[in-house]
């Protein structure tokens, strides 16, 4: 399945059928950035995105794993989460967002990703090897996921994406949708 407009726009609209946590990824998307921009978000606004990261990949990640990063996460102050916050926002290139983020406890380039997504989603989305893996075998991505992706990496995907939203005349949020329902049937999803 080449990642055509036509097949974009079929796998986004099928993306609910198959992603159950849809309706609730809509609604933060919805109410996530104006809160964030505002300072008004609670501690369990922020956690939501880390357990999201891990969490939409439906059991795919070894779950000690992500019961670590979440409870280190978990650690960090209030007044920790508000400078990094503020950081991201503030910074002007994605390198500087990405750094003010990974100041926080359980926080790396991967979980800054969804930071960004729910921050400014329409300039940022989330990246995994789901979705990466997915471009890849589009050849769309020459490279595999690195083990610890650097932020030329994600600039490269955050490209492709963009390219690909550009192609199919569709939102970033769409191509991620199409990115992910991919990833997810060639895993074996239904």
């Amino acid at each position: 399945m080449a990642l055509a407009p036509d097949t974009v726009a079929t796998l986004a609209d099928e993306y609910p059928d198959e992603q159950p946590l849809a309706a609730v990824e809509d609604e933060h998307r919805e109410l996530l950035p104006a809160t964030l921009r505002k300072g008004a978000y609670g501690r369990r606004d922020v956690e939501w995105i880390v357990q999201w990261y891990f969490r939409r990949l439906l059991g795919r990640y070894p779950d000690a794993e992500r019961r670590a990063v979440e409870e280190r996460f978990s650690d960090n102050e209030y007044e920790a989460l508000e400078t990094a916050i503020d950081g991201a926002l503030e910074a002007e290139t994605t390198r500087a967002k990405l750094e003010a983020l990974m100041t926080l406890a359980g926080v790396d380039r991967s979980v800054g990703t969804a930071f960004l997504q729910f921050l400014e989603p329409e300039r940022y989305l989330a990246m995994s090897a789901r979705e990466w893996g997915v471009l890849r075998e589009q050849g769309e991505l020459e490279e595999t996921y690195p083990d610890e992706p650097t932020v030329e990496d994600y600039e490269r995907y955050l490209e492709r994406c963009r390219e690909l939203a550009r192609r199919c005349d569709r939102d970033l949020w769409d191509c991620y949708r199409a990115l992910w329902l991919l990833g997810h049937r060639s895993e074996g999803g239904p």
